[in-house]
């Protein structure tokens, strides 16, 4: 894709062009004067290309260290931070505590965690290994430790997979082959030999690729036609970030050009951008506002700051020098060299470059290069087979079938982010006794603390595996067990993923072949999603609507609760029989009919049409619509307070409303009326939410460190705990309590429901 090295980077002069062309080669004679046009565009000639030998040499073409020694330092601290935040020391006794019960999602079923305190062991090693490659510190053997616990953790846990996890693999082990302690390195210090030498040019192409990969890859993903017609992401265009935009355009415009246009746009050309010369300005631009952005809308930890500090790659390698170049002397010395004579490199492919005519300028020059090794044609030969791999990966779910289901592959290798959005609806685990016969109903995500079983037939195949080993414990004998799922997919009907009929403990998978239990998604009804906006747009604020669709030969059975009135069923395509349960009556519905349900009573709903059917819910929640009522007459009143125009007394449980401006939060625990501590908790954290959002840029930067101080020290502090308990076997049990205690505190100014979201207002029930 890219060979340009030295001679391609962006913000330099053109003596700074020269300098660096200079660095790339040993002394030579009749260095040439001028440079073709192909040249000077992508740093490298098309006789370059002509033979193996050629592409060898290019490939190892020796290139300043300096901006590789950098991403090195700035990978290595962002790795180290996210130990502790994303990968999960802070809460790794929650995830892996012995003796729980817990169903587990690694990719391979032999993998399993170790103890507790060798998981926290695995942690400190990879921790070590993230630090080591910051500081160039015993270079191969840090970027070893690292990579060797990362890639255990994120094999352990197929869950928690996500595309920039893999990114950070894939980095990781990139640098293990690379030379990147040749600059501002510990390493450097102890071997001289190695300090500021220079590395091949194939260094920087496998991670200029492999970035480049992940933008275009991401473009192409995006122009699915969901996320064209802008169904993918289109709740992004409430969040405040894009406010600035909704002065001149509507949200529904925003939602389409600027979080769906936008985003495609980016994807298709931000590795371009970043590879001209130039475009390289505006690319800079634009991927950091991008990156900004998405780290205020979404929680993915240090991906927004990785891909910020990977994109000065695509510069001029020597950057840094010139960079650095102009800070104060006295900081000269704890600063990366500025120097600008890298020493030779063994790792490189040196060229002389002689003139056939000494009479002739215009003669083109003849390259000599040095005597090719063994690991030179290594590294060129790494570098295209990984670049193909890169190339192929997203695209190989034909071979992996078992995988697939409505989306293609396990998430995480395909770079298709933020492409698809899913709620569930409905969840419904039933088990059935193998020997009795006795059937009964799971808490879905029982045994487990993950949620993304549910999407993935590979996963739901280990869980109900899992089920089938822990369920005897309660005197269940041989265990069948059942899921109905229902999903939408991109703002689609609510349907069912997999067959509910079919016993998935017994049920064949095979990573290599087609999921038989599982649903189509039915595209064919994505047309119907403009009539859904129609419909929602004529409701009323209280009343709420669902869409479904199901399969010819299966039911729906649901119960409604007892506040939801006026429930009925409404029938778009297809013909429906409605069973009434309790009145035991059926009522077959075609298209344009309707049917009242009765509250606090079960139905099924059963398709009898030889295609799917299509039907909709509509209900009012009376339960939440009285609950706004009785809030507006409270505030309506407290109000009425504040401004002294309330002339009546106030009765005992209303009391509360007087002291409802205090700090204290004594008010709540004082309010004997359910629906005033009610109001009074919403009061507060509205509070809560505007000071937050008033916060000046200082008051927000101290919330934030505080917050992650208080995650760090949790992570080393439980850390230490585990160690100890290692080194000198556990403490009483006593003691063991203090110091987990002691682990676990808060910050002081912490109120204790600051992340309550008000679990018990009532919400309307599950349909």
């Amino acid at each position: 894709m890219e060979a340009r090295g030295a001679t391609a980077g962006a913000l330099v002069s053109s003596d700074g062009e020269e300098e660096t062309a200079k660095m790339t080669a040993a002394p030579t004679k009749d260095q040439p004067q001028t440079k073709s046009k192909m040249e000077k565009i992508f740093g490298f000639r098309k006789e370059d290309l002509a033979s193996w030998s050629s592409l060898v040499a290019l490939l190892n073409r020796p290139t300043d260290p300096a901006s590789l020694g950098i991403f090195r330092c700035l990978f290595g601290l962002l790795m180290a931070i996210d130990v502790t935040q994303e990968r999960g020391l802070s809460h790794l006794d929650y995830k892996y505590l012995d003796g729980a019960p817990v169903c587990r999602f690694p990719l391979f079923n032999f993998l399993q965690p170790l103890p507790l305190d060798w998981m926290y062991l695995v942690y400190v090693v990879m921790f070590l290994g993230a630090l080591g490659i910051m500081l160039g510190c015993f270079y191969r053997l840090s970027c070893l430790m690292f990579i060797s616990t990362y890639w255990y953790i994120f094999f352990l846990d197929k869950t928690a997979w996500n595309n920039h996890s893999y990114l950070y693999g894939l980095i990781g082990f990139q640098l293990t082959l690379m030379d990147g302690n040749r600059y501002w390195s510990i390493d450097g210090l102890r071997r001289p030999s190695i300090r500021n030498a220079h590395v091949p040019l194939w260094n920087y192409t496998v991670l200029r690729a492999q970035i480049f990969i992940v933008y275009f890859i991401a473009g192409i993903k995006k122009l699915d036609a969901d996320w064209v017609e802008g169904y993918s992401m289109s709740y992004l265009a409430h969040h405040w970030l894009f406010d600035p935009f909704k002065l001149i355009l509507p949200v529904e415009l925003v939602n389409l050009l600027v979080v769906h246009g936008g985003g495609l746009v980016l994807d298709l050309t931000a590795g371009y951008l970043l590879f001209f010369d130039a475009t390289r300005p505006y690319g800079f631009f634009f991927v950091s506002y991008f990156h900004c952005m998405n780290s205020q809308l979404f929680s993915i930890g240090m991906f927004s700051y990785t891909m910020l500090a990977t994109s000065p790659l695509f510069c001029y390698p020597n950057w840094p020098r010139r960079f650095f170049a102009r800070f104060p002397a006295f900081l000269l010395a704890v600063l990366p060299l500025t120097s600008t004579e890298p020493q030779p490199s063994t790792s490189c492919v040196y060229t002389e470059i002689h003139s056939t005519s000494t009479q002739r300028q215009e003669a083109p020059p003849v390259a000599k290069s040095s005597k090719l090794r063994l690991k030179h044609k290594l590294g060129a030969i790494f570098t295209i087979l990984y670049i193909i791999e890169q190339f192929f990966l997203p695209y190989s779910h034909f071979i992996t079938k078992g995988y697939n289901n409505w989306t293609n592959g396990l998430y995480g290798y395909s770079w298709d982010m933020m492409v698809h959005s899913r709620s569930h609806q409905h969840v419904k685990i039933t088990y059935k006794d193998g020997k009795t016969g006795e059937i009964g109903f799971l808490n879905p995500g029982v045994f487990t603390q993950s949620r993304r079983w549910k999407d993935h037939g590979d996963m739901l195949k280990q869980y109900a595996t899992c089920l089938n080993r822990f369920l005897p414990r309660y005197n269940i004998s041989d265990p069948e067990i059942y899921f109905d799922i229902w999903v939408s997919i991109n703002e689609r009907f609510q349907q069912r993923i997999f067959d509910p009929r079919v016993d998935i403990v017994k049920a064949d998978w095979s990573p290599f072949q087609p999921n038989t239990w599982l649903m189509p998604l039915l595209v064919d009804l994505s047309q119907w999603r403009t009539k859904f906006q129609e419909i929602e747009g004529s409701l009323d604020n209280q009343t709420e609507i669902v869409f479904i669709a199901d399969f010819p030969g299966l039911h729906l059975e649901n119960f409604v609760s007892e506040d939801l009135v006026n429930t009925s069923i409404h029938v778009l395509q297809g013909n429906v029989n409605v069973e009434v349960v309790g009145e035991k009556k059926n009522y077959t519905l075609q298209p344009g009919e309707q049917i009242k349900v009765p509250a606090g009573a079960y139905h099924k709903v059963y398709t009898v049409s030889e295609d799917p059917s299509c039907y909709m819910y509509i209900y009012v929640n009376t339960t939440e619509t009285a609950l706004q009522e009785n809030f507006t007459k409270l505030f309506e009143l407290q109000e009425r307070i504040r401004n002294g125009t309330e002339t009546e007394p106030l009765p005992p449980e209303l009391q509360p409303l007087i002291a409802a401006d205090s700090d204290e939060g004594s008010e709540v625990a004082n309010a004997t009326d359910p629906i005033v501590q009610l109001f009074l908790k919403r009061q507060r954290r509205m509070k809560e939410v505007k000071k937050r959002r008033e916060a000046s840029v200082l008051e927000r930067l101290e919330r934030f460190a505080v917050k992650k101080y208080y995650t760090i020290r949790r992570g080393f502090l439980m850390t230490a705990i585990a160690m100890r308990n290692l080194l000198v076997g556990l403490p009483p049990l006593e003691q063991l309590t203090r110091e987990v205690a002691f682990a676990n505190m808060k910050e002081p100014q912490t109120e204790t429901n600051q992340d309550e979201r008000l679990k018990d207002e009532v919400g309307h029930g599950e349909l």
